[in-house]
């Protein structure tokens, strides 16, 4: 069964900029009503303000996904809005610049606070909502380095696999019921969240710079393409979602070379 977009609730995170914007911006083309969650306010009312223009109901949450309290709180601030949801969409994240001997554990605590409990607790607090459908959808933002894992992405790469372990336990826990879940797995795409990165102390503005500029170059694919993809996945009701060439290219190796895959991938993974 297809998932019927016109008339539904969604609610996303990272919405102010990036995949979450575009998607946000593509759901609103179809009919959905949307809330939007984001730490950065002002940019999030800026896409709010483009999704109303498509003449859906938006609702704006100012929303810190590291915050377990604020998270708890969410649901009943969007059902006064909706009264209703159901299509949970946990696309936030953030990247931490540095090698693991670099980055200090409270770095790695503050990236797993967003990428993975946030992902959790939303899950958590929306799940009754969503079950209460007759047809619900969760869409998680993993990562291509939730497929492999490259040096100098110990924090991020370890957040990823986490959200996809968990998506797949969570799918097999819902097989039969009226809630179905994809977990995305985005290449390159071409965003800010490199430049956003917290960068390690030990890590100098050159090395920082260079990173940057060797994400911009193997980042092609454009929020909207993604944005796309994730949108056909969700209407298909898709159980993975892999964005880009790139990333279907690097989920055959590393089905190939399960251990191995690193050998070709050193020269373009490699920390700076």
């Amino acid at each position: 069964m297809t998932f019927p977009f016109r008339g539904s609730v969604a609610v996303v995170t990272g919405a102010a900029q990036g995949i979450g914007r575009a998607l946000a911006l593509r759901l609103a083309k179809e009919g959905v009503a949307l809330a939007l969650a984001d730490i950065d306010a002002v940019r999030l009312e800026a896409t709010a303000a483009e999704a109303r223009s498509a003449g859906v109901a938006v609702s704006t949450h100012r929303l810190d996904i590291g915050d377990a309290a604020a998270i708890a709180a969410l649901p009943d601030a969007v059902l006064a809005h909706h009264h209703r949801v159901n299509l949970l969409i946990n696309n936030a994240g953030v990247a931490l610049m540095g090698t693991f001997d670099e980055v200090a554990l409270a770095d790695i605590e503050w990236l797993f606070a967003i990428n993975f409990w946030g992902v959790v607790r939303m899950t958590k607090a929306f799940l009754p909502v969503l079950q209460r459908e007759p047809c619900a959808h969760i869409v998680n933002l993993s990562s291509v380095f939730g497929i492999i894992a490259p040096a100098g992405q110990s924090a991020y790469s370890a957040s990823k696999f986490a959200v996809r372990g968990f998506s797949e336990a969570l799918r097999h826990e819902l097989d039969g019921s009226t809630v179905g879940l994809s977990v995305v797995h985005p290449g390159g795409i071409a965003t800010a969240i490199a430049e956003n990165a917290r960068v390690a102390a030990a890590v100098t503005a050159d090395q920082a710079k260079q990173a940057v500029a060797g994400f911009k170059q193997v980042a092609k694919t454009t929020p909207e393409v993604a944005a796309e993809r994730i949108f056909q996945g969700i209407k298909r009701r898709e159980k993975r979602i892999l964005i880009g060439r790139d990333a279907s290219l690097i989920a055959l190796i590393q089905r190939l070379l399960p251990v191995g895959y690193w050998a070709l991938f050193r020269k373009s993974f490699a920390p700076t």
